[in-house]
């Protein structure tokens, strides 16, 4: 299974009787990445992803934007987003790393150590 990812995969859960739980890091990429899109004041990951493009483009390209290192069950986020124009960008960072953190501990199990958001750009609305 590993070898059909191509990709480093970290065990979440083991047991001998039923089997092992494993997960990819670009999936836990992934995660954060979409995590980091659902709070408000944050445009895009780098690279103009959008969520539309996200569900046609699969996994491969879904995380890009973030990064995620994991070692022995931590794991350390970098993010590079787009803001909106307007919004408090400590603030909605803030909410950012929060949102992050706890998407991925809620899903994986995984200890977030770490969630470092770089801004890549602001996003200005044209008016109509």
């Amino acid at each position: 299974m590993e070898q059909e990812f191509g990709r480093n995969t970290y065990v979440l859960q083991e047991d001998e009787k039923i089997g092992s739980v494993k997960i990819a890091d670009d999936v836990v990429a992934m995660i954060a990445a979409l995590a980091a899109m659902e709070v408000e004041g944050v445009a895009d990951m780098s690279g103009n992803m959008t969520n539309e493009f996200l569900s046609r483009v699969g996994v491969k390209n879904a995380a890009k934007g973030a990064r995620v290192e994991v070692l022995q069950k931590k794991v350390k986020v970098d993010l590079a987003i787009t803001m909106e124009y307007g919004y408090n960008i400590p603030a909605t960072c803030q909410r950012v790393q929060e949102k992050v953190k706890n998407t991925i501990e809620n899903m994986t199990g995984l200890d977030v150590t770490d969630v470092n958001i770089r801004i890549a750009g602001i996003n200005v609305a044209k008016e109509k």
